[in-house]
């Protein structure tokens, strides 16, 4: 008599529970809901058992911690080997004011310092531009030259710290800037660490910053990755960045998928160059968003993992392990944070955190409890920080390497969320005839990207509006009377101050020397060469962000979005 296959026990157990005990119960009480779905509208099951991982192979789709495909993490030990790098968005005012913002989380045990540069900064254009009248130092530093720079450090050495710098179309003018501080405090060029988030396809898709056209602004990122692959390779010179992408309303399939396919763009974009995959694949990095739906967000960071470890192998032919290996950021979403019962959003970013945590995240950033009303406030950097120090050294969170693995829900939908990204990828690769990359490019001159992040974020604000997705404090469990908060206020007469100091920068410094600098930044855009080496000499020269980004300008002019019809 043949053995009966334990999967029918299972089975059997499953249908009569459903017909029989759930049934009962659903007739008598009901549910709460007809639909349970995830912040990104996925929905989810009841219950999940081993039939819904019964196609997975554990040794080739789960596998162990720090062997392909990553599933379980990039590291063999992940955080009982050493906690995630701890960072706390910084940046406001002056390179004086962020300094002293700096020391701060330093002093408090922050691990990794993270950098908010203002609008004039992160659009290339100088303090004292018509355009920057209001915005001087409000929503992060301003850093016009060198000499912000070395404010911006004082008694910091960058040799002992991992720097992290929120900037794009400008960004090859900020990672010049601190190879030259580097050169100065005498801390050689290959022990240089941090990372540029320099991601110009992410800005084309959701952020919607830049300088100049698609093309030449990944030319100038293609640049930046060959010249750390020589100069500072432990300094990663790309962040390839969903978190703005899903901050602009994307599902978390949408941010993961646009996201790996702009890493895989970039990839592509430096084989044609000639570059070694093997040589400049391990110097990139991700950032990802971590949003409220604890599951999907610990799904969507393990089937990342295992869709990079498999298409950089498959279709990129890389070797290495550490080319195959996905590492990310993560911060808290910024998009959740309420202003209505403020402190209501230190849980909403404890969620997030732990997700986060869970997905096996290399470096991590909270947000402050009081984002949504202004720039942190101490206080609330604080409470932040302390949110990580928590989850690593109380909550025993880190203690087990991918805790969630093997169950049956998280393994389901890691599998789900897997194909799903995927079907984006293969779409974007069509629409490029077999090429990532052109995809990317057809998919921003066609406005594909912003009609997909459009028809999410307006489904979402659908169901806030109809009251189908809670939002506490905003469309139920409203008060009248709010909690007070202080806020930090960034002081008016910022602008003035970071105006004269640009003023005596240009009065002390060469002129010759200046105009040199600017003429062979010139030469070097059009012969087509790499960029960076003449910049670094630009920015040494106390050349201002202003000048620098205006040779490029000059060169290949503006851009306006072109996009089609709805």
């Amino acid at each position: 008599m043949a053995e009966k296959d334990p999967s029918e026990d299972i089975r059997e157990l499953h249908e009569q529970w459903e017909e029989g005990l759930l049934q009962d119960f659903l007739d008598a009480h009901g549910e709460r809901k007809d639909r349970f779905a995830t912040v990104s509208n996925m929905e989810v099951d009841r219950m999940y058992t081993p039939e819904d991982t019964e196609d997975i192979d554990y040794t080739e789709d789960i596998g162990v911690p720090g062997e392909p495909p990553y599933t379980r993490g990039p590291y063999p030990t992940m955080y009982r080997g050493r906690t995630w790098t701890m960072r706390q968005f910084a940046g406001f005012g002056t390179a004086e004011e962020t300094n002293e913002r700096f020391h701060y989380l330093i002093d408090n045990g922050q691990t990794g310092l993270s950098t908010a540069f203002d609008m004039p900064s992160l659009m290339g254009i100088d303090s004292d531009h018509k355009m920057s009248k209001g915005e001087v130092g409000k929503e992060g530093v301003a850093v016009d030259t060198l000499r912000d720079m070395e404010i911006l450090f004082d008694g910091i050495d960058i040799g002992d710290i991992s720097t992290s710098f929120t900037i794009n179309p400008s960004a090859a003018v900020i990672y010049a800037m601190y190879i030259a501080l580097a050169d100065q405090q005498g801390v050689p060029r290959e022990e240089v660490r941090g990372t540029l988030q320099n991601d110009m396809f992410k800005e084309f898709i959701a952020q919607k910053e830049w300088v100049i056209p698609p093309e030449p602004s990944l030319k100038v990122v293609t640049d930046t990755i060959e010249f750390a692959v020589d100069e500072t390779p432990r300094f990663h010179p790309v962040s390839i960045s969903g978190y703005h992408i899903r901050e602009a309303g994307s599902t978390a399939i949408q941010e993961a998928a646009f996201t790996l396919a702009d890493g895989f763009g970039y990839v592509e974009d430096c084989l044609d160059r000639g570059l070694d995959v093997d040589e400049f694949a391990p110097l990139l990095s991700f950032f990802f968003n971590s949003h409220n739906s604890l599951f999907e967000e610990v799904a969507k960071f393990r089937a990342s993992r295992r869709i990079y470890a498999r298409v950089m192998e498959e279709w990129y032919d890389a070797e290495k392990p550490e080319s195959k290996r996905l590492k990310f950021h993560t911060q808290t979403a910024g998009q959740s944070l309420t202003a209505q019962q403020p402190l209501n959003n230190i849980v909403r970013v404890t969620v997030q955190a732990l997700a986060a945590v869970l997905g096996g995240t290399q470096s991590l950033h909270t947000n402050s409890y009081d984002e949504a009303l202004a720039l942190p406030s101490e206080q609330a950097v604080r409470v932040a920080l302390r949110t990580q120090q928590i989850l690593a050294e109380e909550s025993g969170a880190a203690d087990i390497v991918d805790p969630l693995g093997g169950s049956y829900a998280v393994e389901s939908l890691t599998d789900e969320v897997e194909a799903e990204i995927m079907a984006y990828i293969e779409e974007i690769k069509e629409m490029g005839d077999g090429s990532v990359r052109d995809g990317i490019l057809r998919g921003i001159e066609q406005g594909y990207f912003h009609r997909e992040i459009q028809d999410a974020a307006y489904e979402y604000q659908k169901r806030v509006d109809s009251g189908d997705e809670t939002v506490v404090g905003v469309n139920k469990y409203v008060t009248d009377k709010d909690t007070d908060t202080e806020i930090l206020k960034v002081d008016e007469s910022v602008r003035d101050r970071q105006i004269n100091r640009l003023e005596s920068v240009k009065e002390e410094r060469d002129d010759a020397a200046v105009e040199e600098a600017l003429a062979s930044l010139s030469e070097t855009i059009e012969s087509d060469e790499n960029v960076m080496p003449v910049i670094i000499d630009a920015v040494k020269a106390y050349a201002t962000m202003g000048e620098i980004m205006a040779v490029f300008e000059d060169h290949y002019g503006s851009y306006n979005e072109q996009l089609a019809s709805m």
